[in-house]
């Protein structure tokens, strides 16, 4: 049985509308893409869809009580939910770096969580004010 998959190409700022008509798992065709990368990228999507964690920590005598962080790689969207909410209970005590390696190899994926910015530790001026 065939059927249709749309997607919107987001390697440039065209933002092709992408068609993939695929029969029993195969791709059959791609269109709406205006190049190379659009059809790729459409392929890419239909088998193996994967994206970028992107959430935040709790932080320890941080200035701010949560700590931005990202994968390193993207992972499977279907462990998104899942790699969240194993970050959920993750806390971090400041100083922290920027690219400071917070978690390693989330569900075994080889994507570390990393900081995306660097956090300084609360002052004493901050805890008496």
């Amino acid at each position: 049985m065939r059927r249709k998959h749309a997607f919107t190409c987001i390697n440039c700022p065209l933002s092709c509308a992408l068609e993939l008509t695929e029969e029993d798992g195969e791709v059959l065709e791609v269109t709406g893409h205006e190049c190379e990368v659009g059809r790729r990228y459409a392929e890419e999507e239909f088998r193996d869809p994967r994206r970028t964690v992107t959430t935040t920590v709790r932080v320890r005598n941080g200035v701010i009580p949560q700590l931005p962080v990202v994968s390193t790689r993207p992972m499977p969207e279907a462990l998104v939910r899942e790699a969240v909410k194993a970050l959920a209970d993750v806390e971090v005590d400041a100083p922290v770096r920027d690219g400071q390696v917070i978690y390693r190899d989330l569900l075994g994926t080889g994507a570390d969580i990393i900081a995306a910015r660097r956090l300084d530790p609360r002052s004493r001026a901050d805890e008496e004010g």
